[in-house]
């Protein structure tokens, strides 16, 4: 059997695709922590794999209501389709084999491309930026390091804006085409903060120009009866649009990227 067409993500039928197509398992990632299945979907003679994560399949978590995690996912989706940055494959809730789930393209990782690392010494080397030191075994720290690259810096003003609780090493997927994508979205848009990230080396740090743009399109589609607000009511709480509109206003305030609260464990563990 021939390997399933990779449609690329931008692509006007990817949408359509997950969400009209017919769904077949072929197989587990077994290093998910909660059911996801590899899958083919295919639509008018067309077919692309895709990651389906029936809710059935969530493990209940004492932060999150149960059965919420996919909507999270579709609306990370959304979220990311309207700063324009295109940072997250697209993905679509939808009923499936074991029920209703996220189905979402699958993207190769493209091998190099180094984001991350752990590094001797006390400061990063030009091109990257700090986040803190990590044990690394028989008492020795290393200080962990992500590069200093405008997709990631994009990414974590993402992430500050849907409240991510989990962005790991492994959840960043450089594509073959240059882009970068995140994946993973479940435990996003709590109403309390929760922001969990490898991406804390811009902390403190002015947000770009074009950052600010992006968030005042984010704050007038946020609106009530906006076109995001609109796209978020089938997926996430009222309660978790206001709080995500209200984390735009903080952001557009401060005109920083957000720092640690301290109130919460910065980094997600394990961080990879």
């Amino acid at each position: 059997m021939s390997a399933p067409e990779r449609i690329p993500p931008r692509r006007v039928s990817a949408a359509r695709l997950l969400a009209e197509g017919v769904l077949t398992v072929r197989g587990r990632i077994r290093e998910a922590s909660n059911a996801a299945l590899y899958c083919t979907v295919a639509y008018e003679g067309r077919e692309a794999a895709c990651v389906y994560k029936p809710v059935a399949g969530e493990r209940p978590l004492w932060d999150f209501p149960d059965g919420t995690l996919a909507g999270r996912e579709a609306a990370a989706h959304a979220v990311s389709e309207a700063t324009g940055w295109g940072l997250v494959p697209p993905t679509v809730l939808r009923d499936g084999p074991y029920g209703e789930g996220m189905c979402q393209l699958w993207i190769d990782a493209e091998p190099g491309g180094e984001l991350l690392a752990l590094v001797d010494g006390e400061e990063p080397a030009p091109g990257w930026k700090a986040v803190g030191f990590a044990e690394v075994g028989e008492g020795r720290t290393a200080l962990l390091v992500h590069a200093d690259d405008e997709r990631l810096r994009r990414l974590a003003v993402l992430d500050a804006v849907i409240n991510n609780a989990d962005r790991k090493g492994g959840h960043l997927l450089p594509a073959g085409d240059g882009r970068l994508y995140g994946i993973d979205h479940g435990v996003t848009f709590n109403v309390e903060n929760k922001l969990r990230t490898l991406l804390w080396g811009w902390a403190g740090e002015p947000l770009t120009a074009e950052a600010l743009t992006v968030l005042r399109g984010l704050r007038e589609a946020l609106e009530p009866g906006g076109e995001l607000t609109a796209a978020l009511a089938p997926l996430i709480t009222a309660a978790e649009t206001d709080a995500t509109r209200a984390r735009v206003d903080a952001l557009l305030t401060t005109g920083t990227h957000p720092e640690p609260s301290g109130e919460w464990p910065a980094i997600p563990w394990p961080p990879v």
